[in-house]
């Protein structure tokens, strides 16, 4: 990949004050790219605030790089048109959008309250659909976008008391696969990425579950925002390894139209043979 070719290209990454978010954010820069550095700057829960934004444009402009910080919160409407109209005072465009920011407030679904529930989906799942909603007719008017969703293995594959962050990420490859196709007609390209890295969003876990620095998953997201990036792929990185994520059927059993209860039951060894999955 040319080193220049993400030269002004406008990026806003969101969570950027910290870990992976941070990491996309100098890997841009240091790449010619102007950069707007969301991030609210506040506990892993999302209460509070601090200047954690501004501490990554400072290491930013210390080698040279281009950014500026966001304090917007993604997680209400007008929060999503500030960082965007933002960004475009500052810069002029946006061409490349890395929704990366996230909350936890993990409790067993027995315990979480509703309370709680929404505020992880406000930050990642709605956080992302406004943000994205302001850069989105500014990409078609240009007719060249790539927007990136961050979703997460613990809602393809489940992760035990993270019933609301699993819901929100799941949720994000469901926007995905529609937008990719909305968007390719004027020229966005939109994918997920599935990141493991060690953060403050994985200190809760098991010891011995050794994700890697951020810095290895960075690569994925400027592929993910290039200018031959793929569209509608679920690209999974962590500690250097990189691989798609597809979502298949098997060949399953026709019934026709005399199924019964009793049919389907005789039937069911078939249906979920597992051993003869069609294209994904």
């Amino acid at each position: 990949m040319a080193e220049s070719e993400f030269k002004d290209k406008v990026v806003v990454v969101t969570g950027a004050g910290r870990g992976l978010g941070r990491s996309h954010a100098i890997e841009f820069a240091r790449r010619g790219a102007c950069v707007v550095v969301n991030d609210l700057g506040g506990a892993v829960d999302g209460t509070g605030s601090g200047n954690t934004a501004q501490g990554v444009v400072d290491e930013i402009t210390s080698f040279g790089g281009t950014a500026f910080a966001s304090t917007a919160s993604v997680a209400t409407e007008e929060g999503g048109k500030t960082i965007i109209g933002d960004a475009v005072a500052r810069f002029g465009t946006v061409d490349i959008l890395v929704n990366n920011a996230g909350i936890l407030r993990d409790k067993t679904f027995a315990n979480v309250t509703m309370e709680n529930f929404r505020a992880v989906l406000d930050v990642h799942l709605m956080g992302a659909v406004y943000v994205t909603s302001a850069a989105w007719p500014i990409m078609s008017a240009k007719g060249w976008g790539r927007v990136v969703f961050t979703s997460s293995g613990s809602g393809i594959f489940g992760n035990f008391g993270q019933s609301n962050y699993a819901a929100a990420k799941m949720g994000l490859i469901g926007l995905m696969n529609v937008l990719k196709l909305e968007g390719i007609r004027k020229g966005i390209r939109v994918n997920c990425l599935a990141p493991g890295a060690s953060t403050r969003m994985t200190e809760g876990l098991p010891s011995g579950m050794d994700r890697g620095s951020p810095s290895l998953v960075s690569p994925a997201v400027l592929y993910l925002c290039s200018e031959d990036a793929p569209n509608g792929v679920i690209m999974q990185a962590s500690n250097g390894r990189f691989s798609i994520l597809k979502m298949c059927v098997n060949r399953g059993v026709d019934l026709g139209e005399e199924v019964t209860y009793e049919r389907l039951a005789a039937a069911v060894d078939d249906i979920v043979n597992d051993s003869d999955f069609l294209a994904g």
